[in-house]
């Protein structure tokens, strides 16, 4: 199939209006053309009639009109029509007493077959215009004098030769023709402006079309149709860009929720392994001891002795897993106060004596009195417990500490130390994962759940602070942490 050559906007638009311009310009002509044969004609006519009142003025006079009839003559065959005839007939004899040119009938008594010279006889006066028998249009008059004794009857021809012998002003037509040529030359270029916006418009929906976002705006005229079409980019620019944010927040959100499926499924799997141990080694004394009802109380005593250490790990186990799900899930829903940060450490650091939670280790702090923090005294708690009891259980050192290193307008930065072992540097970015053990057979055999700073972690963030740790210069590990300031 041949598709058909599809105009441009622009000739579409240009030559309706060209097509009108000139329709136009030629209906103004033939108007003009028209106005001027009728005016003409009506000249003629009253050039025709001024001649007959002047005969019948002469007449009236006692002038000669022989005399006047000879220069009659004269103009008209100099001046104007050579076809046109004047002639006098006196209405008693009729007789033709003078004429100029050639006389329309020779005697009065023919006039009844002329209807204008009937309608002067009766009425004084008569016109009428008919067509001779080879075609031509004449004009005919006739006038009676006052007192009824003489006609006189005028015939000129109504041809456009002789509407033409009377020259008219040319020059009307050249100006029309100068405002249409204008006319046109300026629609040309209208047309040509108008449909520049079209085109750049059009050029955006081909660079959209493929995918383009990007698009000079500059092209477009300083007018109001311009203005439109920037604002049209503009449109399409944004919603291309928000539809383009949409998509990578998708992506972002999908790969959010994939990972925190991972990390649950992880979690559950850590979990279930976990449990294995603690369950197995319980289940085997508890099966022992009831295979063996002769066994000795010694025997029985370690065994439920033993028992009972995996039931408080267990448990532990679970606290914990508890704490650290409670953490993630309603981060946002923790209840937050004004929580004395000294008061809190002073407490923890009494208490140890009676807990043994930092087992052979001295505890120290150095924190100022009316530090105030925004956050919750249980989770703070926790925090600060499960650093102490992650120094105790795998630092190798003898001594760990609290401090406060760093006061900003809006945040505390505190340091937990301690002057252990450290770690290898290839373990410090695992420190914070969930049941990551540096040494798994030593952690169980102290009792660590693997969760307690995976909680440090997620607890100090969840009251929108920080953590980090690094290996100390003079040996250990140091934890820096920020929590907010407490603010009235």
């Amino acid at each position: 199939m041949v598709l058909k050559k599809r105009f441009s906007y622009r000739w579409k638009l240009f030559i309706p209006l060209l097509g009108m311009l000139w329709t136009l310009a030629a209906v103004v002509i033939v108007y003009q053309y028209m106005h001027e044969v009728e005016s003409r004609g009506e000249i003629i006519r009253k050039q025709v009639d001024l001649i007959s009142k002047r005969i019948l003025d002469a007449y009236t006079h006692n002038t000669d009109l022989r005399q006047y009839m000879n220069f009659v003559n004269n103009h008209f065959t100099k001046e104007l029509l050579d076809d046109a005839s004047l002639c006098v007939y006196d209405t008693q004899t009729g007789r033709l007493e003078y004429y100029a040119g050639l006389p329309v009938i020779q005697d009065f008594s023919d006039a009844a077959v002329r209807p204008e010279i009937e309608d002067a006889v009766k009425f004084g006066k008569g016109e009428v215009v008919t067509k001779d028998q080879d075609g031509t249009i004449f004009f005919y008059k006739a006038l009676k004098s006052e007192d009824g004794k003489i006609i006189v009857h005028t015939s000129v021809p109504y041809t456009v030769q002789v509407i033409d012998a009377l020259k008219s002003n040319s020059n009307f037509y050249w100006i029309l023709l100068f405002i249409v040529l204008t006319a046109t030359i300026i629609a040309y270029y209208s047309t040509r402006l108008l449909s520049k916006n079209i085109s750049i418009l059009r050029d955006f929906a081909n660079n959209a079309a493929d995918g383009k976002i990007e698009y000079d705006t500059s092209k477009f005229p300083h007018d109001e149709l311009g203005d439109i079409s920037r604002q049209i980019v503009k449109l399409y620019t944004e919603k291309s860009e928000a539809i383009v944010r949409s998509e990578r927040e998708h992506e972002i959100a999908l790969h959010a929720i994939k990972d925190k499926a991972l990390t649950k499924k992880q979690l559950t799997n850590n979990i279930n392994h976990e449990l294995k141990t603690p369950i197995g080694v319980i289940k085997g004394y508890i099966d022992t001891i009831m295979s063996n009802p002769d066994m000795d109380e010694a025997t029985k005593a370690r065994f439920l002795s033993r028992t009972q250490e995996n039931v408080e790990r267990l448990c532990n186990l679970l606290s914990d897993v508890s704490e650290i799900t409670r953490l993630e899930d309603g981060a946002g829903n923790i209840p937050v106060a004004e929580v004395d940060f000294h008061d809190l450490v002073y407490t923890i650091e009494s208490d140890l004596r009676v807990s043994g939670l930092a087992g052979n280790m001295a505890f120290k702090y150095d924190i100022p009195l009316d530090c105030v923090v925004k956050g919750n005294a249980g989770l703070l708690s926790g925090l600060v417990s499960n650093l102490i009891k992650n120094a105790a259980q795998h630092s190798h050192g003898t001594e760990m500490g609290l401090r406060l290193v760093v006061e900003s307008e809006k945040y505390y930065t505190f340091s937990f130390y301690d002057n252990g072992g450290g770690v290898d540097p290839e373990h410090l970015p695992h420190l914070f994962e969930r049941f990551y053990r540096i040494d798994a057979g030593r952690s169980r055999k102290v009792g660590g759940t693997g969760l307690g700073l995976p909680i440090v972690k997620n607890t100090i963030e969840a009251l929108g602070g920080s953590v980090s740790v690094h290996n100390r210069a003079g040996g250990g590990l140091e934890f820096l942490f920020t929590l907010k300031k407490w603010h009235t």
